[in-house]
């Protein structure tokens, strides 16, 4: 059996979100990867690419109100959570 490798981000976190870092705390909370994530944000009619995910959970790509609000759907916590208010 293989061992697992888990990819380690390649850049330093930006200063374009604050709700990246848990973003990707949560996803892997439910061990959902990014591709699984990004199914998710369709069902909620939300539609964007592998890498404006990526950028979006590192912190370099800001998000939108309606983006927001369908990850609070997905994961089953607030936007304030996202941004820290718990």
């Amino acid at each position: 059996m293989g061992l697992a490798i888990m990819n380690t981000r390649r850049l330093e976190l930006g200063n374009r979100n604050i709700v990246g870092k848990r973003v990707t705390e949560k996803r892997k909370e439910y061990g959902m990867t990014q591709a699984e994530l990004l199914a998710k944000l369709q069902l909620e009619g939300i539609s964007i690419s592998s890498p404006a995910l990526s950028l979006l959970e590192g912190q370099k790509r800001p998000v939108f109100d309606f983006e927001l609000n369908a990850l609070a759907n997905i994961f089953g916590v607030t936007a304030d959570w996202f941004l820290g208010r718990e």
